[in-house]
C-alpha cells in the first residue's frame, strides 16, 4: 500500500556505517540480501496485528497485501525489484500491460495462457470480472478499497453480484468480456492511474461457483503459489503449495518455501525475541520491532547488519472527526495541533528511527510532496501553549474542553502516542480520555461514521500509506468526500470539500508529472483546515532472521517482499 520506502536514518551516514563494519544494516532497503533460488523450508511470519480480511476485495492492511502476494494473482502487479522499480505495474494474469484507446477511456486487457484456479480451472476474463463486481456489494463485503465503484459504476448503481438481475451475474456494464480471453474497461473518463487500480487485489478472479460471500475471506480460492490450507481469526494461517500455479506463467512470484505459517501475538515482546533468536523468520506487520528489542538491535553489530530501517511510506497521525464537537470548529482543531508535543510524540513512538517528525499529510516519496511544507511549526519539536491557548479562546473554550482519543489496544506505540498528547493537551485545560479498541475491528469502530459520533471520538490515532504510488493514492481515501462509506470509511475527518474533490477528478485525467502539483495543493488546502496532526513520517526498524533469502523492501508495499522469499537450504 505504500508509496516511499527510502534507506534508513540518514543515507550516507548508514553506507558508512555498513562500509566500515562490513555489515548490511539497512541493505535490504537499497537492494536484495541472499540472492537465491533455492527451495525448501517453512517460513514463519507473526504479527502482533491479525488480518483484516483474507478476501481479496475486503483486505486492506497493508501488510494484507503483502500476505496476498502468495495466494492471489491480479491482472496486473507490483513488480518483484526493490527501489523505484517496485512501484511499476506489469502484466501479471495479463499477458500484457492493457491496450489504451478511446483518448484515454477503454483499457483492453487479455489474459495469458495457462493461468488457472487451485483446482486447475481455467481463468476466464467472466472470472475477473466477477471479482470486480464484488467490490460493489458493500454492504457483504465491507472494508476494501472502493476505487473501482468510483471509477466504473457511472450511475448505473450497481449493487453487486449478490443482488445482480443478471443470470450469469455480469451486470456491471462498463466491463465486458467479449471472449473468455478478453476482458474491456469502459472509462467515463480518462484517468491516468487506472493501471494502479488493476494491480490491487480487488482486481483479482473469483469463481462465482465457490463464493461464499463473506464467509469467502475464511478460504479464499488461490491464483498464486500458495492456497490456504487453514485460517482462524485471531490464531492465525498456514498456506501451501498450489500444486497448479505453473511459475512459467508468473515472472513476480519465486514460491520457494514449502510452506508459510502466520501467527497472530498478543506478546510483541516475545515475538521479538523469537525473532532475534530465530524461532521465527519475520514480523509481518512492518512496524517494527518493540524498544527493547530495538535497543538490544541497534548496541550489537552482528544483529544490527540484519535489521534495516527504511521510510515505510506511512504518516502516523490524529485525526479530527469534525461532525464531533467541539472539533467541528477549525480553532478548536487548531488548539490540539498547537498544544501537542511533537519531540514527546516522536519518543512515544520509538525515536527518531520510529521516523521523521511530521509535518503534513503527504509522505516523502509520493509524486506531489513536499517534507519541508510545516505552517503548524510541527518541526520545531516543541509545544506552542501560548498559541494553543489563543486558539482556544478564538473557539469558544477559554478553559478546555473534554474529549476522547480513540485508538487500537494493540499498537503499543500508538497507545504511547495518545498518552503523549494526552498530557500536553491537559496542561491548556483539554481533558482527553483515552479508549483503546480491538485494532481488528477497526473497519466497524472508527471506520463507522455513526459509532464515531456516539462515542464522542474527537481524536483518532491512526496510520495510513499509499494505496499506489500517486497523491490520490495517498490522499483521495483519506479527504475525498465521495470516500466516505458506513463502514469501512478512512476519512475519518469527514471531510466533503467541493474543491478538493474537484481537484481530484482534474488530477485524474492528467500523466502522473503532470498531476503531482495537483496533490501538492490539495495537501495544503487539507493542512489549512487543520483536520489533522502529523507525528511522522514513518520509518520502521525491521530485523529479519538471517536465513532468508531474496530479501529487499518493496515500495509499493513498504515492506519485505513475500513474493520472492525463500529460505537458506
Amino acid at each position: 500500500m505504500t508509496a516511499a520506502c527510502g534507506g534508513g536514518g540518514d543515507k550516507k551516514d548508514d553506507k558508512a556505517d555498513a562500509a566500515e563494519s562490513g555489515k548490511g544494516y539497512s541493505g535490504a532497503a537499497d537492494g536484495v540480501i541472499n540472492a537465491s533460488d533455492a527451495k525448501g523450508g517453512e517460513l514463519k511470519l507473526w504479527s502482533p496485528q491479525d488480518v483484516d480480511y483474507l478476501d481479496p476485495a475486503r483486505a486492506y492492511y497493508g501488510f494484507v497485501w503483502d500476505i496476498q502476494r502468495l495466494y492471489v494473482r491480479s491482472l496486473l502487479a507490483y513488480d518483484a525489484k526493490p527501489g523505484k522499480d517496485g512501484t511499476k505495474a506489469v502484466p501479471d494474469l495479463a499477458e500484457a500491460l492493457p491496450v489504451v484507446s478511446n483518448d484515454g477511456k477503454t483499457y483492453t486487457v487479455k489474459l495469458k495462457d495457462g493461468v488457472k484456479f487451485e483446482d486447475g480451472t481455467p481463468i476466464t476474463s467472466k472470472d475477473v470480472k466477477y471479482g470486480i463486481e464484488r467490490v460493489f456489494a458493500q454492504d457483504v463485503l465491507s472494508g476494501g478499497p472502493t476505487y473501482l465503484i468510483d471509477v466504473l459504476d457511472q450511475g448505473q448503481k450497481y449493487p453487486g453480484p449478490y443482488k445482480d438481475t443478471d443470470p450469469d451475474k455480469m451486470g456491471l456494464k462498463s466491463v465486458q468480456t467479449p471472449d473468455d480471453k478478453t476482458i474491456v474497461f469502459n472509462l467515463a473518463n480518462p484517468n491516468a492511474d487506472f493501471n494502479y487500480l488493476l494491480a490491487m487485489p480487488t482486481s483479482s478472479p473469483v469463481p462465482v461457483g465457490k463464493d461464499t460471500g463473506a464467509t469467502y475471506t475464511n478460504k479464499p480460492v488461490s491464483t498464486g503459489p500458495y492456497k490456504v490450507e487453514s485460517f482462524t481469526a485471531g490464531k492465525g494461517a498456514t498456506f501451501v503449495r498450489n500444486e497448479n500455479w505453473d511459475p512459467k506463467t508468473d515472472p513476480i512470484r519465486k514460491g520457494l518455501p514449502d510452506k508459510v505459517s502466520f501467527t497472530v501475538t498478543t506478546n510483541p515482546d516475545d515475538m521479538d525475541q523469537r525473532l532475534l533468536s530465530g524461532d521465527i523468520d519475520l514480523a509481518i506487520d512492518g512496524t517494527g520491532v518493540q524498544q527493547a528489542a530495538k535497543n538490544k538491535i541497534l548496541k550489537d553489530a552482528n544483529l544490527k547488519k540484519n535489521a534495516d530501517n527504511p521510510f515505510t511510506g506511512y504518516i502516523r497521525y490524529f485525526a479530527f472527526p469534525t461532525t464531533v464537537a467541539p472539533f467541528d470548529n477549525i480553532e478548536c482543531r487548531k488548539a490540539v495541533i498547537y498544544a501537542a508535543d511533537p519531540k514527546s510524540l516522536q519518543t512515544a513512538r520509538g525515536g527518531p528511527t520510529s521516523g521523521d517528525l511530521g509535518a503534513n499529510m503527504l509522505p516523502p516519496g509520493v509524486p506531489g510532496s513536499d517534507k519541508a511544507y510545516d505552517p503548524f511549526g510541527l518541526t520545531k519539536g516543541k509545544s506552542q501553549e501560548a498559541k494553543a491557548k489563543e486558539a482556544l479562546k478564538a473557539c469558544g473554550k477559554p478553559d478546555g474542553f473534554e474529549t476522547t482519543i480513540a485508538v487500537r489496544n494493540n499498537k503499543a506505540p500508538e497507545v504511547k502516542t495518545a498518552e503523549s498528547l494526552q498530557a500536553s493537551l491537559a496542561k491548556v485545560g483539554i481533558k482527553a480520555t483515552i479508549d483503546q479498541f480491538d485494532g481488528k475491528l477497526s473497519s466497524s469502530v472508527i471506520g463507522s461514521p455513526e459509532n464515531v459520533k456516539k462515542k464522542n471520538y474527537g481524536i483518532i490515532v491512526m496510520g495510513w500509506g499509499a494505496d499506489y504510488n500517486s497523491g490520490s493514492g495517498f490522499l483521495q481515501p483519506l479527504v475525498d468526500g465521495s470516500f466516505i462509506l458506513p463502514n469501512g470509511n478512512n476519512n475519518y475527518t469527514m471531510i466533503n470539500d467541493p474543491e478538493i474533490n474537484g481537484l481530484f477528478k482534474t488530477a485524474a485525467t492528467k500523466t502522473p508529472e503532470e498531476a503531482a502539483p495537483f496533490y501538492t495543493q490539495i495537501n495544503q488546502k487539507v493542512m489549512e483546515k487543520a483536520l489533522y496532526l502529523p507525528i511522522n513520517f514513518d520509518k520502521a526498524l525491521v530485523y529479519h532472521n538471517p536465513r532468508l533469502t531474496n530479501v529487499y523492501f518493496n515500495e509499493s508495499f513498504g515492506k519485505i517482499d513475500l513474493a520472492t522469499v525463500g529460505i537458506k537450504q
